[in-house]
Order: structure tokens, then C-alpha cells, then sequence
């Protein structure tokens, strides 16, 4: 059933993806093809990133995550959680919160796909 629900809320957030959204930005700027271009014109302004550019993560805020949140696979509020990963359901990229309260337990194949749209 959380698979299921999983799923379903993939598909709802691909769905509700404004139009534009998809690649905006990577085929404009003078015929640059830089990756890092592409994504920064993409990314929601006032981000905080770390020296790398990276997008500056806070890892006790996925262990109180997985504290409240048993694994859908095992049951457990900690350790491995096989065929699952913890996802932002608003992207980190795009604004959303490094917190719990954005976070949510994806099968693997259902992150892999709402990747490409993201």
C-alpha cells in the first residue's frame, strides 16, 4: 500500500510541474551546453550552497526523519531501508526545506523517475 501512495504521489507531483518548469534554461544562453549553467538558471534563488556549490545539506534533519518514519520495507526508525530513499517532496533546488516536515519515504524506482523531471 505505501508503495502504492508512493507512486501515486510521484505521479501527482510530476502532473502539478508548472509548464516551463521541465528544462527551463538549458537551451538559452548564447548555445552554452555547461551543465552547471543549465542548473543554477533552474534553481530557486537564495539557496544556501556550500564552498562546492553544492546545496548545503543538514544530515541530523534525514535522522529525525527516519526517527518519526518507520521504513515502509522493515519497520525500523533506523539503519537500512531496502528499496526505499528519503526524498524532498519540494526539491531542495527549487526552495524547499531541508526538514522532516519535506521529507518522504520514495521507493527507488519512483525517484528515479520523478528525477528526470526535476
Amino acid at each position: 500500500m505505501r508503495n502504492l501512495q508512493a507512486i501515486l504521489l510521484a505521479v501527482a507531483l510530476a502532473i502539478s510541474t508548472p509548464v516551463g518548469a521541465k528544462g527551463s534554461g538549458s537551451h538559452s544562453g548564447g548555445g552554452q551546453s555547461d551543465a552547471s549553467t543549465s542548473h543554477s538558471s533552474r534553481a530557486a534563488a537564495g539557496v544556501p550552497r556550500d564552498s562546492s556549490g553544492r546545496i548545503k545539506r543538514d544530515p541530523h534533519q534525514r535522522a529525525a526523519f527516519m526517527k518519526s518514519n518507520q521504513c515502509p520495507s522493515t519497520g525500523r526508525r533506523s539503519g537500512a531501508c531496502p528499496g526505499y530513499v528519503v526524498d524532498h517532496v519540494q526539491p531542495l533546488k527549487r526552495g524547499g526545506a531541508d526538514r522532516p516536515s519535506n521529507m518522504q519515504w520514495q521507493t527507488k524506482e519512483a525517484a528515479k523517475q520523478k528525477d528526470k523531471t526535476e
